[in-house]
């Protein structure tokens, strides 16, 4: 892994290596922001249904 690390930083440069392990690491967290949105809006549409 850290070979590859290395690999990546030498072929395309310290700035976009930084940026894609960024990105990498905020999509989980986006895609688990997006699950909580979601039922927060089911949540109300329930409230003002009843």
């Amino acid at each position: 892994m850290d070979a590859n690390i290395q690999t990546l930083i030498a072929n395309v440069g310290f700035p976009i290596a930084v940026s894609m392990y960024l990105l990498i690491r905020i999509e989980g967290k986006l895609s688990h922001l997006t699950d909580s949105i979601n039922e927060l809006a089911k949540n109300i549409a329930y409230i003002k249904n009843n």
